[in-house]
Order: C-alpha cells, then structure tokens, then sequence
C-alpha cells in the first residue's frame, strides 16, 4: 500500500486519541473558557455561513464536526505519510513535529487567513495550550502508526 493510503489510515486512527485528549483537557479548563473546541466552532461558522446553521440539530451539529475534525486528521495524516519517510527522526519525534506544524499551519495561518477561526494568539493561553497538547498526542500516535503500518514484516 502507498505511503499516502497508509498516511491517511493512521491520520484517522490518530484523531481518536487526539480527540479523548481534547474532551479531557477541555473540563479541566476554567468555566468561563470551556466554550466550544475549534473543531466545533470551525463547523459551525462554515455551516453559518453557508446558511445552514440553524437548520442543524445538535445530534447533527456534532456529527458535522466529528467528520470534519476526523477529515482533517486524515488528510493531514496523507501528507504527513507522503513525507514521513525522508525525515530521519524517531516516530514519535517526527510525528510530534508535523503535529505542532499542523497546528501553528492552521490555527496561526490558514484559519486565520479565511476569517473562520480568529489565530490562536487572540485565544486564552490554557485554551492554546489545550490545542498544541492535542496535536502533538495526534502527531506522536500518526508517526507511531505510520511507522509501524510501512515496517516491513518482522
């Protein structure tokens, strides 16, 4: 199977954990700052900007953004198993790397950039901290997976 497939597998595997870390990090945030995750304030500026929000139940709410929290996983984790290969780090290590690079790339850049999310800088420190822990739970178990998925047989 092709590093990008195998990328992908292990981008989608690695939301699990990457998500557990965010639900428990996220109550134990001060209440005030416990107001909806990025994922779920990503999905619903775009689903209110397409004019949809408020046709969206929350069972359908959440599922929106689990697929799309679980769609950026694994494309991320498709570009990350493209590239993996030529980087000579340990798993974990590497992985961890691409984790905080998915995550300065998106919440200091390109969310930003679309106005759909304001950059992490302008969040509450603990909140930001919460998201950089997450990635790198994302990158470390991607880069294990993704390590152990191209391993040939022992």
């Amino acid at each position: 199977m092709n590093n990008a497939l195998l990328g992908a597998a292990a981008g989608f595997t690695a939301t699990v954990p990457m998500t557990c870390a965010m639900e428990v990090l996220h109550r134990r945030l001060p209440f005030h700052e416990r107001y909806p995750l990025p994922p779920r304030e990503i999905t619903e500026r775009v689903a209110s900007g397409a004019g949809a929000l408020h046709r969206l139940h929350e069972r359908e709410r959440l599922g929106l953004t689990l697929l799309s929290h679980f769609a950026m996983g694994t494309a991320a984790g498709t570009l990350y198993g493209s590239l993996a290969g030529d980087v000579k780090l340990p798993p974990v290590v590497k992985g961890a790397a691409f984790g905080l690079a998915v995550w300065a790339g998106n919440y200091l850049g390109l969310l930003p950039a679309l106005g759909v999310l304001r950059p992490a800088t302008e969040h509450p420190p603990r909140r930001t901290a919460l998201m950089i822990a997450a990635h790198l739970v994302w990158g470390a178990a991607a880069g294990l997976l993704v390590d152990r998925l191209t391993r040939p047989e022992e």
